[in-house]
């Protein structure tokens, strides 16, 4: 029986198509796109013509305002600590939100060891931001804003243009890590008016190993890498050319794709959100029903854990996570479901699913017949659940 893979968030397989395209480059033997032979040319050509399919899915006004990174991770870290770096003579306050992704909590960790203030924005029940509460953070010390577009446990999106509107009124620069989101759901750069905006290629059927930072033309990043001067001067290091070619493929794919994705994506999710409640019974739904990833649904089970659901379920050879790939093997419940208002043992008890465009309706019958009896199983040699249904 087929694996059927629910944990789209995670990893996605390579399309045929960038494959295809990868394996075409590998066997042109592409030369160092900085070197000033004809070799070289030919390469730094194939890599323009990549940066200006990347910036389409984007809708960046200038390719040059892409720079390619080795992850989604590379291009938070980049954004957040160049910026404060660069910026640190006119004060050293940052803004973000308390559900964000660890490499922008880590990154800003370090950062606060280095001297720098932060406040952590509350959310509403739902992961939403008030922009009203960033407004107020914001002091004259305030260098970045940082809120992230779409949340990777609940697949909360977050208000990013109104919060935009805020930080260019009071002339802070605004990032913004849309890992999760770039090739899932429509972004527009221009229209939505961050800074500075992190992506990865795997999330939209590229690579892994290839990132993007959009940093929008007359912001300072200072540059984490020194050595050459790759990436305009902003990220040191030959290009990994064969994994842009890739990322390019799927970029185009992405951006052609995109509205007969979404509608598949939302149709499946749809039907999982009405289907659930037949299958099993006291499940809490933490993806709100509006402004969330089409591709995305949180839930939560009573009285189980969510890691024991999920073993169980790969034994079924279905793939589901409980929580941020970069955060297995934490024993702590999720800060993000904890900030929404859950207690710590339905934090524990919950499953994130991730939609994929290799999904079916089938796929969505035999996992809600699979959960179905794995939470029977569980739950009948769970304590809790029996004090609680002898009460």
């Amino acid at each position: 029986m087929d694996i059927i893979n629910l944990d789209h968030i995670s990893s996605n397989p390579l399309l045929p198509e960038v494959k295809e395209a990868m394996i075409a480059a590998l066997q042109e033997d592409y030369h160092n796109p900085s070197s000033q032979h004809k070799r070289g040319e030919a390469a730094a050509e194939v890599l323009g013509k990549a940066r200006k399919t990347v910036s389409a899915l984007i809708n960046a006004s200038n390719p040059k305002e892409v720079v390619f990174t080795s992850s989604g991770t590379e291009s938070v870290n980049h954004a957040i600590k160049g910026v404060a770096l660069a910026n640190a003579q006119k004060g050293k306050h940052i803004v973000t939100s308390n559900i964000e992704h660890n490499a922008v909590i880590r990154s800003i960790r370090r950062l606060k060891g280095l001297g720098y203030s932060v406040t952590s924005i509350d959310v509403d029940k739902y992961g939403r931001v008030n922009p009203a509460d960033v407004a107020e953070a914001i002091t004259d010390e305030t260098i970045l804003v940082t809120i992230m577009h779409s949340n990777n446990e609940t697949g909360t999106i977050q208000p990013i243009e109104e919060i935009a509107k805020i930080t260019r009124q009071k002339k802070v620069i605004f990032h913004t890590d849309a890992v999760d989101s770039v090739g899932i759901v429509p972004i527009d750069v221009q229209k939505m008016g961050v800074d500075l905006l992190s992506f990865a290629s795997n999330t939209f059927y590229g690579p892994t190993g290839i990132g993007g930072l959009y940093v929008r033309r007359g912001i300072m990043v200072w540059p984490l890498l020194d050595g050459g001067v790759q990436e305009n001067n902003k990220r040191a290091g030959t290009e990994n050319l064969i994994g842009i070619i890739g990322m390019a493929k799927a970029a185009e794919m992405a951006k052609q794709e995109l509205s007969i994705r979404m509608a598949h994506l939302e149709m499946l999710k749809s039907k999982l959100i009405t289907e659930l409640p037949k299958y099993i019974d006291e499940v809490i739904i933490n993806t709100p029903p509006e402004y969330s990833l089409p591709n995305l649904l949180s839930v939560s089970i009573k009285y189980i854990e969510g890691e024991s659901v999920m073993l169980m379920l790969d034994d079924d050879d279905i793939a589901v996570s409980t929580r941020s790939a970069c955060a297995t093997g934490s024993l702590r419940a999720s800060h993000v479901l904890i900030s929404i208002g859950l207690s710590h043992a339905d934090a524990q008890g919950t499953l994130v699913i991730t939609l994929g465009q290799d999904n079916t309706e089938d796929h969505i019958d035999r996992f809600l017949k699979s959960l179905r009896n794995v939470v029977k199983t569980l739950r009948n040699i769970s304590p809790l659940y029996r004090k609680i249904s002898q009460s």
